[in-house]
């Protein structure tokens, strides 16, 4: 079985103010009010269509900035008689993820246990897939050491907690879990637009207004890492702070502000953590998936070659990487390049040919194309843009994962989403409930690059994965604390739901 997520999990939980997910979560820590879920909920769960831009109001004196005025201190801070906590490079103290004070073979700061290479739908699929077990789940990797530095928690918990945020061009996510038996359970998420990278490409900086949105949001997750009491996590940032000037800066600025240490991963590890995210929901008889992961600043292509797997399954399959590639093109910046709310027929095709320059330099040879003309290979897609897809195809009237994440669709339907999108106008991309928007000009931009990588491979399916880096950092720290290994799994009466 998978690293398994609750049925609570859900974009609307994701999106909801306090991260919900059905088991009353909120803010209990009384320094300060959580965020209602009203005023960021939209349609699917979304911000609503008066937020669609996201730096409408944000700046200097947002509201984050005056609580955290208010407060007269940054958050994330400890008590003075609790052990000392972990110091980041720059002498700030503050949550540091415990890949880095993990012991030696332990999972790093940039992703240690390198990309391999050579050898080396819907609600109900998942108990087909696999678990983790032993030296399997946890390849070339020891247990890690304990968090140096303690959370000042306003609860006490019953188990282990472990979290995962991924801090990306578009989005601010956050995830909190509890391992189980055959998986894990999600009991608090977070998820926010704050588009940190808007407007990276054209000046190489990130704004005020943009890094003003990422702190509060990251505000609101210290808050529920205090408050959950996590005592093991990953925090990680990608593109926007890979490519920007000033990332490190912002980096900085946000241990200062939040206490949350955060690291700037690198491509190579953004791509190994979306296969440990999505690998249980590679079809079994498959003998080569193609994964893609659709970002805001970035989008990472791997080729799972599986013809040699035997019987390994789940997180184990990530020692099946074959090639990968990141390109230099997201959702965000695609949109930026070419324009996204009023996208015309030729506006797409440039956006298409954009990607597919990218495209040209991921040599692969024959032998991929090979496998896909032997049938035995299927897509494996990752991001907004194509759950968006599915949700459309299914003709959501509101945005539901248990139809959405594992459920496959043929490459003719693909087409016909990618046409049906194509055809709505902006303002038609706002009233669906699937859009929304908060995606109404990207939406179009993921699909040109969709279109761009199905014209370089033709896959006869595609399988959708709402799920990604978080699960890929749950699922990596878990393996490495050997938590699925026979004699450290959970009691059977902490199964999980799948």
């Amino acid at each position: 079985m998978p690293p398994g997520l609750s049925s609570g999990h859900s974009r609307q939980a994701d999106q909801a103010g306090d991260g919900s997910t059905g088991r009353g979560g909120g803010d209990a820590s009384g320094a300060l009010p959580p965020r209602s879920g009203g005023s960021d909920a939209g349609p699917c769960g979304g911000p609503r269509p008066a937020a669609a831009n996201p730096s409408a109001g944000a700046g200097p004196k947002s509201e984050g900035n005056r609580r955290r005025r208010a407060r007269g201190r940054p958050s994330g801070h400890f008590r003075a008689d609790l052990p000392a906590p972990a110091v980041g490079g720059n002498g700030q103290a503050g949550l540091r993820n415990s890949a880095e004070t993990s012991a030696p073979g332990a999972l790093g700061p940039s992703g240690a246990a390198k990309v391999g290479a050579g050898r080396d739908g819907a609600r109900g699929r998942e108990q087909d897939q696999g678990l983790p077990r032993g030296s399997d789940g946890a390849q070339g990797t020891r247990p890690a050491a304990a968090l140096a530095g303690t959370f000042l928690s306003g609860r006490t918990s019953d188990s282990q907690l472990y979290a995962a945020l991924d801090l990306g061009t578009n989005n601010c996510r956050l995830l909190i879990a509890r391992p189980e038996e055959r998986g894990f359970k999600v009991v608090d998420a977070f998820s926010r637009i704050v588009r940190l990278g808007e407007g990276v490409g054209a000046s190489g900086l990130l704004s005020d207004a943009a890094m003003d949105r990422a702190i509060d949001a990251l505000d609101n997750c210290q808050r529920k890492l205090v408050e959950r009491g996590v005592s093991r996590f990953r925090l990680i940032a990608t593109e926007a702070c890979r490519a920007a000037g000033n990332g490190e800066e912002f980096i900085a600025r946000v241990q200062r502000e939040t206490g949350l240490a955060l690291e700037i991963v690198n491509r190579e590890t953004e791509a190994r953590l979306a296969v440990a995210g999505c690998a249980t929901l590679v079809d079994r008889e498959a003998e080569g998936v193609l994964l893609f992961d659709i970002g805001g600043g970035s989008s990472e292509i791997v080729w799972l070659d599986l013809r040699n797997r035997g019987n390994a399954r789940g997180y184990a399959l990530t020692r099946f990487i074959r090639a990968w590639t990141s390109l230099p093109v997201g959702v965000v910046n695609l949109a930026e390049r070419h324009g996204g709310m009023h996208v015309t027929h030729q506006i797409f095709e440039d956006m298409v040919d954009d990607v597919s320059g990218h495209l040209q330099g991921f040599a692969v040879g024959s032998a991929l194309n090979e496998a896909i003309d032997a049938g035995q290979v299927h897509m494996l897609g990752t991001s907004g843009t194509v759950t968006t897809l599915a949700g459309v195809h299914f003709g959501l009237r509101r945005y539901d994962r248990r139809r959405v994440d594992g459920a496959w669709l043929a490459d003719e339907d693909v087409a016909a989403m990618i046409e049906k999108l194509r055809a709505m106008s902006y303002d038609e991309r706002i009233d669906n409930p699937c859009i929304g928007a908060d995606r109404a000009d990207l939406v179009l931009a993921g699909c040109a690059i969709l279109e761009a990588i199905r014209r370089r491979w033709t896959c006869s399916r595609l399988r959708v994965a709402d799920r990604g880096l978080r699960e890929g950092i749950l699922t990596e720290l878990m393996a490495a604390d050997g938590v699925w290994s026979r004699g450290n799994r959970p009691h059977r009466g902490q199964k999980g739901k799948t």
